[in-house]
């Protein structure tokens, strides 16, 4: 896991960028968050597997139809419900991320940027529709780690696969969010979604995207990663 240090940012759509559903990520926002960790990489089918096993979890997924679009051990584990990855991260001794936090760390300290990299999306930063279509060797998913890290040394924060939150999903949420560690709206019909997945093109992999799905939906292109808190006297 990579150590995200506290600090501050403007969470939200500071490009005005131009699509209607940006709006979504707006206004712009001061949030104040807590140091935490973060798994550098989303969840892999090998991890994800490994829990099954091990705690007699009962996953209701077909592995085989999920191996389609994650044919290896070390690819993102996705057709994960939100269920699915809240009982993993809790088995973990983790949890999933708030939205905050996932923005805060994807954007890997340059703040006001589109991108975990910059305001360019390039071939080399991640798995994308622009890298699908022939660019390089995999239809679907990519491996982990296959792609440039961010500024906190975390991997495909864009692309890949779409990632669960922990926050309920409100189109509005931004106009009334606290501005130290947001938890989200208290009850909802759709969890937060981020990151985008490989055949998104660059408008939907912008770190300010967001978007809700319902939990129990299992998806081809959605996954998910976990932080932890930093216990006390441990951040050095």
């Amino acid at each position: 896991m990579a150590l995200i240090p506290a600090g501050s940012f403007a969470m939200g759509d500071s490009k005005n960028e131009p699509e209607n559903w940006m709006e979504r990520s707006r206004p712009v926002h001061k949030v104040q968050l807590d140091e935490f960790y973060m798994d550098i990489h989303e969840v892999t089918v090998g991890q994800f597997r490994n829990f099954v096993e091990r705690s007699d979890y009962q996953y209701d997924g077909n592995w085989n139809d999920m191996a389609k679009f994650s044919p290896g051990e070390d690819f993102p584990m996705v057709q994960v419900s939100w269920d699915d990855a809240t009982a993993y991260a809790k088995w973990s001794g983790k949890r999933l991320p708030t939205e905050a936090e996932w923005e805060y760390a994807a954007r890997g300290g340059l703040l006001g940027k589109r991108y975990p990299l910059g305001d360019e999306l390039t071939d080399d930063d991640a798995n994308w529709m622009n890298t699908m279509i022939g660019k390089d060797q995999w239809k679907y998913c990519s491996p982990v780690g296959s792609f440039e890290a961010n500024g906190y040394g975390l991997y495909d924060m864009v692309g890949n696969a779409f990632e669960w939150c922990a926050d309920w999903y409100s189109k509005n949420y931004y106009s009334q969010s606290p501005v130290d560690n947001p938890q989200g709206p208290k009850t909802g019909e759709f969890r937060v979604v981020r990151g985008g997945f490989w055949s998104n093109y660059e408008n939907i992999l912008w770190v300010a995207f967001r978007d809700g799905i319902a939990p129990f939906n299992k998806i081809d292109d959605l996954g998910f990663r976990c932080v932890a808190a930093v216990p006390t006297g441990k951040s050095d």
